[in-house]
């Protein structure tokens, strides 16, 4: 098979290739990337909502979980990732 018809058979796969990378790949590192901000943004007195839903004030921060303040004398202990989106 000569070489340009090589290039004229792998042209779609290439092609495929490249719009997997812009719509797919991209867009997702990017919110992966906000998200690792967000939580790392995180800190004392932050209201917040998890992602189960639940509204709440940040009274601690730990490495690996905060504990959060639903009502009043409520604090529950969630892990960090289950913060969904800071107030």
């Amino acid at each position: 098979m000569p070489f340009q018809e090589m290039i004229q058979a792998s042209w779609p796969i290439l092609l495929m290739v490249v719009i997997f990378y812009f719509l797919l790949y991209r867009p997702q590192k990017k919110q992966q990337k906000e998200r690792e901000a967000l939580l790392n943004s995180l800190k004392k007195g932050n209201k917040v909502i998890t992602v189960g839903g639940l509204h709440g004030t940040l009274t601690e921060v730990h490495e690996d979980y905060v504990m959060l303040q639903i009502a009043e004398n409520v604090e529950i202990k969630v892990a960090r990732g289950s913060i969904g989106r800071v107030l």
